[in-house]
């Protein structure tokens, strides 16, 4: 028997919703009432998971900076819970969090311009009496009106600690594990803003800081202020922009990546072929990528995952997941998602083991720049 188990499985046995569909492989040990279980695939590597239930080791953890905060392998971007992918409606959102928890993944991402506000509020109310269950993120500095409509970027030193106090109470919560800049102020030097967000850790309201879409010059004037433990930016097998400058310079400086829209905002994973198919408040009408031509071009790289998924015998949303984990230990996804079901999918996806061939093959499927169309209608906001 394969792997010395004893218990062979087959065929279309499935995992938290990922068909286990790998040749041949085994069980080592099974006990009840939850059918806990080690699983070995052909490739003998094993994942103590629960089916239907918990998940033990599969997620793992990995450590953002040089101060190494604790993160599972993989977080939950949680800005799809408010209505700007839609409108999912609060209980579903509610029994989301806690599948999250119950599933090991534990590392929260949020902003208080996701609703705006309505999303720190909404895991205010998900997360009381259970704080310390969670690595909690979330951001400032990208200033929104009620309508959830652009005002401006502010980074202004006395906004820090007004921002800090609001997100605070919204979330319910008196401290934040993980604060971020959202978008870098060109009017405010980032020595300024980093200083007044420095004060907030003195103040034992945050625990580390963090930036979002800063450019690597930003990146290091900022990390001479006071240690950054992360920066956050679209990445995945269709933006490898990171790749180029951004990469190396937090590796060199020692700060973790958190990579949003891993994914593709649900492009990559199939889940629409046409901004038709999205609601008429849903923000991704607006994205480049996803208009006129450029959606036909990206239909065709879409296409491309596919097929390599289907071969693995795994979904597309899975394979850029497994991707981009085995690109280092130092990033960390934070996949969106208004769905338990593909929740579970995206959590099974870090049991997912990629050859090196398969990584060079991936690699080579999607070269940087394989994307038609820019990220956003207005990149003047990024990288600065």
């Amino acid at each position: 028997m394969a792997c010395g188990g004893t218990e062979q499985f087959r065929g279309e046995d499935r995992i938290l919703g990922m068909p286990m569909r790998y040749g041949m492989g085994c069980v080592r040990a099974m006990t009840g009432p939850g059918w806990s279980a080690t699983l070995v695939t052909n490739d003998c590597i094993s994942e103590r998971i629960s089916v239907g239930g918990t998940v033990g080791d599969i997620l793992g953890t990995r450590y953002l900076g040089a101060a190494r905060l604790a993160v599972t392998a993989m977080g939950l971007g949680c800005m799809a819970l408010s209505g700007l992918y839609g409108t999912p409606e609060e209980s579903g959102s509610l029994r989301l969090l806690d599948r999250a928890l119950e599933l090991g993944c534990t590392f929260l991402d949020t902003s208080d311009a996701y609703g705006p506000f309505t999303n720190e509020k909404l895991l205010g109310r998900a997360l009381a009496g259970r704080r310390d269950k969670v690595v909690l993120a979330t951001k400032f500095g990208n200033v929104r009106r009620p309508d959830g409509s652009f005002l401006r970027v502010s980074g202004d030193p006395a906004y820090v600690p007004q921002a800090c106090d609001a997100s605070l109470q919204r979330l319910g919560v008196d401290y934040i594990d993980l604060y971020y800049l959202h978008r870098v102020d060109q009017q405010v030097p980032i020595e300024d803003t980093v200083g007044a967000m420095a004060e907030l850790v003195t103040a034992g309201k945050v625990g580390h800081l963090a930036l979002s879409e800063a450019a690597p010059e930003t990146i290091r004037r900022a990390h001479a202020v006071y240690p950054i433990t992360a920066l956050q930016t679209e990445y995945s097998v269709w933006s490898r922009e990171p790749e180029a400058e951004i990469l190396p310079v937090v590796r060199e400086l020692g700060i973790g990546f958190v990579a949003y829209a891993p994914v593709g905002r649900g492009f990559l994973a199939g889940r629409f072929s046409d901004p038709a198919e999205l609601g008429a408040t849903d923000i991704r009408r607006q994205h480049p990528r996803f208009q006129a031509g450029n959606l036909q071009s990206n239909a065709a790289v879409a296409a491309r995952l596919r097929a390599i998924a289907e071969a693995r015998e795994i979904t597309p949303a899975q394979l850029a997941l497994a991707w981009l984990l085995a690109q280092g230990d130092d990033i960390v996804p934070i996949p969106g998602t208004a769905s338990i079901e593909h929740l579970e999918q995206n959590v099974a996806s870090a049991s997912v083991r990629l050859t090196a061939t398969e990584l060079a093959s991936i690699a080579d499927a999607f070269p940087p720049g394989v994307a038609a169309g820019d990220r956003y209608a207005d990149m003047s906001l990024l990288n600065r």
